[in-house]
C-alpha cells in the first residue's frame, strides 16, 4: 500500500506550496483538504493529488475510522481561518483549536508524522520577545483572537507532552504567488502592486508611536519559497519535534518593502500615509523579527533569497503575469 500524505489547507497558500513541493519530491499519493472557493482552486490547477475533501466531510471521515484502511505517513495541517478581525470567536475555537486538537491525536496515536501551522501572532506586541524556545510559551501575549487560537493549541500541546512527538511552525509574514484569494489577508506585497497598477500610488498607515516613522513600522517578511523550503525541512528530517520559527531573521519596513515594489515596475515610489482604522489600532504589531538560531542549529543551511530579488520575482514572474507556483517547472 502507498504511503498516504493529508494536506489540510491544501487549497490554501502555503498548503497549495506543500503540494507544489511534495510533486518535486515525486510524491503524487495526496490527498487534499480544504473549504474550497472560487478563487481558491486555481491554486490546485496543475498540481497531482489523488483526492479532494471538504474539511467538515474529511472531520466526519477521519473520526469515523474510514482512514484508518490507509498507510497515513504525514499530516500536514495548515488548514485554519487566518483573519484577524473575523467576528466570532467560538468559530476560531471550533475551526483553529479543536479541528487541530483530534487532528493531533489521531496522527500521535497511529504514530504519524504531524506538522502543523502555528503563528508569529502569538507572540503579540512582542514585548516578550520572538523565541521559539517552547520553555517561554506561557508568557506570550497574543494581540487578537486568531493569534490566541493558535497559541493555545501551542499550549494544549506542551502541557500534554505532544511537542516531543509533533512540529509546530510559527509562519512571520509569507508573501509570494498563490496568495491570490485570501482577500484582506493577502501580503502587503500583492497590495500595493495592485494600488500602484490602479492609483500609481501606495496608502501606508500612519505611526502613532514616536520611536517609529509613518511607514517604518517593521515586519520580518519571508518568501513563500524560503517559507515551503523550511516547512519540508521538517518533512525530510523526521526527528526533528517542537515549536520552530519560520522567518529570516532580518525585519524591513514598509516603506522599503512599497519602495521595493515601486522599483521592481520601473516607477518612482509615491506613498501616501494614512490614518489606521480604529478597530485594528490596538492589536497592530509595530515589529515582529524571528529569532531563528533553533532552526539553524538543527541543520537548516538553504540560503534565504534576498528580500528585494525575491520581491521583484513576485513582482514580475508571478503578479504582473497572473501565474501561479505550478505554472513553472523550476
Amino acid at each position: 500500500m502507498k504511503k498516504l500524505i493529508i494536506v489540510t489547507g491544501g487549497a490554501g497558500f502555503i498548503g497549495s506550496g506543500i503540494i507544489w513541493k511534495l510533486n518535486k519530491l515525486g510524491e503524487k499519493n495526496i490527498l487534499v483538504v480544504d473549504e474550497i472557493n472560487n478563487i481558491k482552486w486555481k491554486n490546485l490547477l496543475g498540481l497531482e493529488f489523488v483526492d479532494y475533501v471538504e474539511k467538515d466531510d474529511f472531520l466526519n471521515n477521519l473520526i469515523s475510522g474510514k482512514y484508518d484502511k490507509f498507510e497515513i505517513d504525514t499530516i500536514f495541517h495548515m488548514g485554519a481561518c487566518s483573519s484577524t478581525i473575523y467576528p466570532d470567536a467560538r468559530h476560531y475555537i471550533k475551526n483553529n483549536y479543536e479541528y487541530t486538537k483530534i487532528l493531533c491525536e489521531y496522527a500521535v496515536n497511529r504514530n504519524i508524522r504531524f506538522i502543523y501551522a502555528s503563528s508569529a501572532a502569538t507572540y503579540g506586541d512582542g514585548t516578550h520577545g520572538f523565541s521559539d524556545d517552547e520553555d517561554e510559551l506561557e508568557n506570550l501575549r497574543p494581540l487578537n483572537m486568531y493569534g490566541y487560537s493558535k497559541h493555545l493549541f501551542d499550549l494544549w500541546a506542551k502541557h500534554n507532552g505532544l511537542l516531543t512527538k509533533i512540529v509546530g511552525l510559527k509562519y512571520f509574514n509569507v508573501f509570494g504567488p498563490n496568495e491570490y484569494h485570501k482577500a484582506d489577508m493577502r501580503s502587503f506585497v500583492i497590495k500595493a502592486y495592485e494600488q500602484i497598477m490602479s492609483d500609481g500610488k501606495v496608502k501606508l498607515f500612519k505611526s502613532y508611536r514616536e520611536e517609529y516613522a509613518d511607514g517604518e513600522q517593521l515586519r520580518d517578511f519571508i518568501y513563500i519559497k524560503d517559507a515551503l523550503n523550511m516547512t519540508m525541512f521538517f518533512y525530510t528530517n523526521r526527528n526533528l519535534v517542537g515549536i520552530y520559527n519560520i522567518g529570516t531573521g532580518e525585519p524591513h519596513s514598509f516603506n522599503q518593502l512599497v519602495k521595493a515594489v515601486f522599483e521592481s515596475l520601473g516607477k518612482k515610489p509615491n506613498i501616501e500615509y494614512i490614518e489606521m482604522p480604529k478597530e485594528i489600532k490596538d492589536q497592530y504589531q509595530y515589529y515582529t523579527k524571528a529569532e531563528m538560531k533553533k532552526l539553524f542549529s538543527c541543520g537548516y543551511n538553504i540560503p534565504i533569497t534576498d528580500f528585494y530579488l525575491a520581491v521583484s520575482e513576485y513582482v514580475n514572474k508571478y503578479l504582473s503575469k497572473n501565474k501561479y507556483l505550478a505554472d513553472y517547472n523550476e
